[in-house]
Order: structure tokens, then C-alpha cells, then sequence
């Protein structure tokens, strides 16, 4: 399995290369639109290649914190969930020692 994700990585980061090496002419980014430069005239010359892994990369993280806000009440539930099961664990103990504090400890042992 190591091996196919391996591969797989080589691939895809091979076929990113590729794409940066076609893709290397520059291109013009603008902050506002043309009717609208007198307020700002903001503009950058990067390589094509430059705008779509920012892109990509901007996407993917929106998409993860969007994916982490929404897993957030699962998270919460869980965490509820541990806690009570340790409480409960913590009484079936208690419990247990007071069953057995009025006995022999032989019987003790083996009704555990």
C-alpha cells in the first residue's frame, strides 16, 4: 500500500512539472476590474502555472476548514461520549469494591 501511495505521489507531482513547464507564460492579475482602476490600480505579473496552485491550494484549504467546521458537533458528541463512558467506568469500580468489601477475597476474585 506505501508503495501505491509512493507512485501515486510521483505521478501527480510529476504531472504538476509538467504543467508549470507548459504553462510559464506570464499573465496579468488585477485587483478590480478595468472600469474601476482609478481607485486602485493594483496589478501583478506572474506565471499562468503561479495562479492555478495558488488556486488550487486556496481551495483545498477553504475546503478543509469548511469540512472541519462542519465535523465540529461529531467532534463534541465524541467527546461527550468519552467522558461519560469514563464516569460510568469509574462507578462500575466503585460499585465493585463495595460488593466486595464484606467478603472473603477468594469469592471477591472470582465473581470478577
Amino acid at each position: 500500500m506505501r508503495i501505491i501511495k509512493l507512485i501515486l505521489l510521483v505521478a501527480i507531482l510529476a504531472g504538476i512539472v509538467v504543467l508549470a513547464l507548459a504553462n510559464r507564460g506570464p499573465v496579468t492579475l488585477n485587483l478590480l476590474p478595468a472600469g474601476m482602476s482609478g481607485i486602485a490600480d493594483r496589478s501583478i505579473e506572474v506565471p499562468l502555472y503561479v495562479v492555478g496552485l495558488v488556486s488550487v491550494l486556496v481551495g483545498m484549504a477553504l475546503g478543509y476548514i469548511l469540512e472541519w467546521l462542519r465535523e465540529h458537533k461529531h467532534r463534541r458528541r465524541a467527546s461527550a461520549k468519552t467522558r461519560e463512558a469514563a464516569a460510568l467506568n469509574r462507578e462500575v469500580g466503585r460499585l465493585r469494591k463495595e460488593a466486595s468489601k464484606g467478603e472473603d477475597e477468594i469469592l471477591a476474585l472470582l465473581r470478577n
